[in-house]
């Protein structure tokens, strides 16, 4: 909130709205007059969140889309300039308890793990077609995981007689060949699953995660007036290093070589970060909320035209 600083009477935009808490500071924060454009990607997330943005009346609009179409849809819902873009990637809680897509290592449901059922390769699919080197790629391309090799054989293996259709059953066959060391660290905090990594990777294919992101992010700066703020919150390196990137180059704006010896590309900065880049859970956070441990928020501003 304090990185989006929403003002009576501003235009926001929440490109991954999920469950509205976001969504729901930011109008009351730009009470009275604000308006907020909701987006997201799962149809059960604007369902959730219109019940309970109901209250604000038209001050809200909501749209099932992904965030990568928002340079289209903003200006179709009355947001050609807005104030302020908030982008919360990955996967929600709600999402996160959702058993019949199994997001969650001890769902039961169809490993599918799309934020759009209705588009897209249900991630069963995925380890049900793709060959060993093709399963070893995405692990370790989307998941960084050390042992995308060993899990790929295992995926392989295991399909020969019972195709892998749970997230508990996928869960269980990576704890089997990436067995955790040590369950707690030094710190006294729990060691992540050693299957997050592959459900990870599963979940960034499935939804094209890292292809979505830039587009996304540069349809935020295109909506932006002067001086408007984007804020995006990551929780891998992997989209932080997007993020991280994409604001460096706004920051730029030449992108000539750097032999040239003057500019003739004619491109200028549009982002200048706003305080320390990332910013951090405390302490505090991660421990009311351990969901909260990996997260990087990056901040910026929109430069004049």
């Amino acid at each position: 909130m304090a990185a989006l600083s929403p003002v009576p009477g501003s235009f926001q935009i929440d490109a991954t709205v999920g469950g509205g808490g976001h969504a729901l500071r930011i109008l009351e924060a730009s009470t009275p007059g604000g308006r907020l454009l909701g987006v997201d990607a799962d149809q059960a997330a604007i369902a959730r969140t219109q019940q309970r943005l109901e209250r604000f009346g038209d001050r809200t609009v909501l749209r099932q889309a992904n965030f990568e179409q928002l340079g289209e849809v903003a200006p179709e819902a009355g947001f050609g300039q807005v104030d302020g873009v908030l982008l919360d990637l990955g996967l929600s809680s709600h999402q996160l308890a959702d058993a019949d897509r199994s997001f969650s290592f001890r769902a039961e449901g169809l490993l599918d793990m799309r934020f759009d059922t209705s588009r897209g390769t249900a991630a069963h699919e995925l380890l049900a077609g793709l060959d060993e080197r093709q399963l070893t790629d995405l692990f370790r391309r989307y998941g960084e995981e050390p042992h995308a090799r060993r899990v790929a054989a295992a995926v392989v293996a295991q399909r020969q007689h019972t195709p892998l259709r749970t997230g508990r059953a996928l869960a269980e066959l990576v704890e089997k060949c990436v067995p955790s060391p040590r369950n707690v660290r030094r710190d006294g905090r729990r060691r992540i699953h050693p299957a997050t990594r592959v459900f990870q990777a599963l979940r960034i294919a499935v939804n094209r995660e890292l292809e979505t992101l830039p587009m996304a992010l540069s349809a935020a700066v295109a909506l932006l007036r002067p001086d408007g703020r984007l804020a995006v919150i990551s929780y891998h390196s992997l989209e932080d290093r997007i993020v991280k990137r994409f604001v460096a180059a706004e920051r730029r704006g030449c992108v000539c070589p750097p032999a040239f010896p003057v500019c003739v590309c004619g491109r200028e900065a549009r982002l200048a970060p706003v305080g320390p880049q990332p910013q951090r859970p405390s302490d505090a956070e991660v421990d009311a909320n351990p969901r909260s441990r990996s997260a990087h928020l990056r901040v910026a501003r929109r430069l004049a035209a």
